[in-house]
């Protein structure tokens, strides 16, 4: 190990023990060491157990005030102790069993009466706070929670199968939460403090964060992140979920491969990014595709994509990318699709040009509850993007862009479903005609209050979409989709 030579025990830098130290030790040779002061003589401490991988579940247990102490006592003893610069130098796992071997001897040194399983759950905690995200690595590292909020140093809340909770973990004060969340923001070159404190990031998986520090803030910085499952979903899966009836999800493979215009829709927390990033698993391979978005966070599967983030002005207030800077550069890259993982405001209207100059198949979603209003909300971003054009002239382009609105939703029980598939046909007059080819009917609920519904055709026989179907060679597996959810329907 580094820092270490045989089975020479581990060397303590700069540590003010309150026992007189023992004789000076051999240091070792070759690189840097880590822990080059005279080790303090200490009682011999149990050899640890090692803790497993990954880090446990997150206990319910609410910890005690005499935890954050003991913990607060060793975490200050401990940055007294390592040479930060040299630990950074080393490998993860290295690192980690550094700072393990010099906590045990502090927990020796200081006399701390604590048992194994305390001791573990202390090691593995001081761990995080120095080579990870603190409190928050437990949570991270479970595959079953879909969002954490933090409310300040004290209050963790999760949600897991739809349902909010809150844990039993806690920040050991703001400032250490401060850190943390500094420690994201800036690995995506970000930064969060009180001249900005308001910002947008990523964790390296994709997972979105978002942050709102102190002073507008008022009981220390919130933290909101939206955690991405480790492995990508696909459409089978939705299936599995109920999200989606088997014949609806061949539909929309359907409208993936045949290069439709989409518009995902849906409230917030409803599975907007997870449903695009299942669609696009139905892209040809041989596409080039281009993706615009605030905090990069979609995880397309095809080997030729190229991602592009927006970037925030700096101190100065220059330097700003927006969202419309890069629609309107993708233009000039070769994009054979155009997918913009949120679209929020203006750059609508540059999506929808693409939409409607040769980038068939370009993609987006919108914050709305229903087709018809993702409608009207791109009316309304239009608007304020300070375009001086008709009512009419608007719909016209709209109408001439986009071809399928799916519409996804979170019901009151937690569950996700994808609720309408529809079509924009065209216009009678001034106003935008659509019809629905798939919808969701919830028919009541089950003795544990889960909402008992299904996905039904509307009787489209031959949706708008039918002749972009037979180009690609596809319109006899959607006649049959259509066929078994109109014997379904029956």
């Amino acid at each position: 190990m580094f820092g270490r030579r045989g089975n020479e025990e581990p060397r303590v830098t700069g540590a003010k023990p309150p026992v007189p130290p023992a004789p000076p030790a051999r240091q070792p040779a070759g690189d840097t060491a880590v822990l080059t002061a005279p080790r303090p003589a200490a009682r011999p401490a149990p050899e640890p157990v090692r803790a497993p991988e990954p880090p446990k579940p997150v206990a319910a247990r609410e910890r005690s005030e005499a935890y954050y102490d003991t913990k607060s006592q060793v975490f200050s003893a401990l940055i007294d102790t390592i040479d930060l610069s040299q630990l950074a130098k080393l490998e993860p796992e290295n690192a980690r069993e550094e700072i393990r071997d010099i906590v045990n001897d502090i927990i020796a040194i200081k006399n701390f009466a604590m048992s194994i399983a305390e001791q573990e759950e202390l090691l593995d905690d001081i761990c995080n706070d120095v080579l990870g995200y603190g409190p928050l690595e437990p949570l991270l590292a479970r595959d079953d929670i879909a969002d954490i909020m933090v409310n300040g140093a004290k209050q963790i809340y999760i949600e897991v199968n739809g349902k909010v909770e809150q844990t039993g973990i806690r920040f050991r004060d703001n400032q250490q939460l401060l850190n943390v969340c500094q420690r994201i923001v800036s690995q995506v070159g970000r930064r969060v403090d009180e001249s900005s404190p308001i910002c947008d990031a990523r964790l390296p998986d994709g997972s979105r964060v978002n942050v709102i520090a102190p002073p507008l803030a008022i009981d220390g910085a919130a933290l909101t992140i939206r955690k991405f499952k480790k492995d990508k979903l696909t459409l089978d899966q939705l299936v599995r979920f109920g999200a989606i009836s088997p014949e609806g999800a061949e539909i929309l493979k359907i409208i993936g491969r045949v290069r439709c215009n989409v518009i995902i829709s849906g409230g917030t927390g409803s599975g907007k990014t997870t449903l695009l990033n299942c669609l696009t698993n139905y892209v040809d391979r041989d596409e080039r595709v281009i993706t615009c978005e605030d905090s990069a966070e979609l995880q397309l599967q095809q080997p030729h994509v190229v991602r592009l983030e927006t970037r925030p002005p700096n101190l100065e207030g220059e330097g700003q990318v927006t969202m419309r800077d890069l629609v309107k550069n993708c233009l000039r890259m070769r994009p054979e699709r155009i997918i913009v993982g949120e679209v929020r405001g203006p750059e609508v209207f540059d999506l929808l040009q693409a939409m409607n100059t040769g980038h068939d198949g370009s993609m987006g979603t919108i914050h709305s509850n229903s087709p018809r209003e993702c409608l009207n909300r791109m009316e309304s971003m239009i608007a304020m993007g300070g375009f001086s054009l008709p009512q009419k002239t608007v719909r016209e382009i709209i109408v001439g862009s986009v071809d399928v609105i799916i519409q996804a939703a979170r019901l009151r029980d937690g569950s996700r479903r994808i609720t309408h598939i529809t079509e924009v046909i065209g216009m009678e007059g001034d106003v935008i005609i659509t019809q629905d080819v798939v919808l969701y009917n919830i028919t009541g609920e089950d003795q544990n209050g889960r909402l008992v519904g299904r996905h039904v055709s509307t009787g489209i026989g031959r949706p708008q979409f039918w002749e972009r179907a037979r180009y690609f060679n596809e319109e006899q597996r959607l006649a049959n989709s259509l066929e078994s959810m109109e014997v379904q329907r029956d």
